[in-house]
């Protein structure tokens, strides 16, 4: 019998090599939507075109939706509907009701649903988080990244499921959710800020998170120059001690692509196929994948307002 995974692939923009060759890696045979780029890399890879997406769901047990934000529910609801498991890019969704909506569908299908916040496979990130009690009752935690800004247009279309906070920062609102628990009050501002929803780079914001727990963290991100590297770093501050990460410090893990042997992307993927083996919970949940854009939702409402937002709890 054959127990070869079947992956079908929507979307052909620049995440979508890392989700392919962790796939290929764990020897899973694809296809990809037909939309532009998705030829090249069907040609770079060896996997297959398909020009429908209901043709695609129905040959595949996993599909993987790469694509802009605002397509991913109406890709995975099309995805459950046929029974599918679906891998999903961060952000789950543009708001956080969408993103519930989502997990909703995937419990109702009986299927599973895994949010991509690859920054967990990370290993320094994922080391950072089984040490934290290293330091005692958290007091502060900060973070920063940096990266060259996108080249698509979408991107800059805070309505359209771009935005600096939604698409770049919610990696580490994940972290600091991760690290630190719920949190209760978001406040935000961006620099410049978005015209007509329109964000214009070089762009820094900076998202402020307090806790339930009492702790507070600090969280910017920076779409900057094509000439800049990536850079990340993160640093928890407690009563005992401090832990810190930084990616300029570690091998492999400085870009998007990691050194060979040491893939979040794979790590990632992997995680998730053993989710779907076992039933066991993978390291991200639906859950978390909520949580997320509900800190998204509250960060852009203090940006409209100019105060702090109070943080429903789901």
């Amino acid at each position: 019998m054959d127990t070869t995974l079947r992956v079908g692939i929507v979307g052909a923009g620049g995440i979508a090599p890392p989700h392919i060759e962790g796939w290929l890696a764990l020897g899973a045979e694809i296809g990809i939507l037909r939309r532009t780029g998705a030829d090249d890399l069907a040609a770079r890879y060896g996997i297959r075109v398909v020009d429908d997406l209901g043709d695609l769901i129905d040959a595949s047990d996993v599909i993987d939706i790469v694509s802009p934000t605002a397509t991913h529910v109406s890709v995975a609801r099309e995805a459950f509907v046929r029974g599918r498991h679906v891998v999903c890019e961060k952000p789950l969704a543009v708001t956080a009701a969408e993103a519930q909506e989502m997990a909703d569908a995937a419990v109702a299908a009986g299927v599973r649903l895994f949010p991509a916040h690859v920054v967990r496979y990370f290993e320094g990130y994922r080391r950072l988080y089984e040490q934290r009690e290293a330091v005692g009752t958290m007091a502060e935690l900060t973070f920063r990244r940096t990266v060259a800004a996108p080249a698509s247009a979408w991107f800059y279309s805070q309505d359209a499921g771009g935005g600096l906070i939604r698409d770049l920062m919610i990696h580490d609102l994940d972290q600091a959710l991760w690290l630190a628990g719920p949190v209760v009050e978001v406040s935000a501002t961006q620099d410049p800020p978005a015209v007509d929803d329109t964000v214009q780079p070089p762009v820094s914001a900076h998202v402020t998170l307090w806790h339930a727990n009492g702790a507070v963290s600090h969280v910017r991100g920076d779409w900057a120059g094509s000439e800049v590297p990536f850079h990340s770093e993160v640093q928890i501050v407690g009563d005992r001690g401090t832990l810190s990460v930084d990616t300029s410090e570690l091998a492999g893990e400085g870009s998007p692509a990691s050194a060979p042997g040491n893939d979040p992307y794979r790590a990632q993927l992997a995680d998730f196929v053993e989710a779907i083996r076992t039933g066991a919970p993978a390291r991200v949940t639906p859950e978390d994948g909520v949580a997320a854009v509900a800190v998204v939702d509250a960060a852009y409402a203090s940006l409209a307002s100019g105060h702090p937002v109070v943080l429903a709890q789901l």
